[in-house]
């Protein structure tokens, strides 16, 4: 890899920012229509208790049984589309926006997210990263079986980059299914790992590992130096 026309691409949840933020923000959306709604109070606090658990697959139906509402799904269709369309309240990571905004920076950048195409278009919007990076895909444009691990979101930035697979770098937080296509094609892979991200588990297999690990983009030129310095070694 060469440092200098190396192209970096991002993840975006606990990549660039705390998806928690999101989370906190969407709640809050939530509990505020389901108050005008239905006059119930306090309903944002059930579902930060419940997340901050680590149970996160249902967690409006929990909030509302906490709440003491008899839940149907009519309810909780409304409610997880109220906050997925709902205009984030959120904010790069410190690090991110340093990075991203260094005028010393140099190279192109891309951005590669799964998640509902337009809660993913919402963060994006509200993060302001259009006016940082080069080239943005959200693989649910193409339908959920395009989320990764598929390889058509890489191949497709390979394709636009126009560098070989050895000057591309992705950098992302989930080791469970991020780093399996980069790697597949030939990429490096940079795992950052945020105090407070949610997905905390360790690789299950060697195809899921990255190349290194970092706690702050403000360390990935460094990182990336090292990365170059093994080269000989692929």
């Amino acid at each position: 890899m060469s440092e200098t026309h190396a192209v970096l691409v991002f993840d975006l949840d606990d990549t660039l920012y705390l998806e928690s933020e999101f989370a906190r923000s969407g709640f809050e959306t939530a509990a505020a229509w389901l108050e005008q709604e239905m006059g119930i109070t306090n309903f944002a606090d059930h579902c930060h208790a419940i997340f901050a658990a680590g149970r996160r697959s249902r967690v409006f139906d929990e909030a509302l049984a906490a709440a003491g509402v008899t839940c149907d799904q009519s309810l909780v269709d409304k409610m997880v589309e109220v906050y997925r369309h709902h205009l984030p309240r959120i904010a790069l990571a410190p690090d991110a926006r340093q990075y991203l905004c260094n005028p010393a920076r140099s190279g192109r950048t891309a951005l590669i997210t799964d998640g509902h195409a337009a809660t993913q278009m919402a963060k994006v919007n509200a993060l302001k990263l259009e006016e940082f990076l080069d080239h943005i895909i959200y693989t649910d444009a193409w339908g959920r079986e395009f989320w990764k691990p598929n390889p058509r979101a890489f191949e497709d930035v390979q394709e636009w980059s126009g560098v070989p697979p050895s000057d591309l770098v992705y950098i992302a937080d989930n080791p469970s299914k991020d780093f399996i296509a980069p790697r597949q094609l030939g990429w490096w892979t940079i795992q950052i790992a945020r105090v407070g991200r949610i997905h905390m588990q360790e690789p299950s297999n060697p195809d899921h590992r990255p190349h290194a690990v970092i706690s702050s983009l403000l360390d990935l030129d460094t990182c990336l130096a090292a990365l170059s310095a093994r080269r000989d070694e692929r």
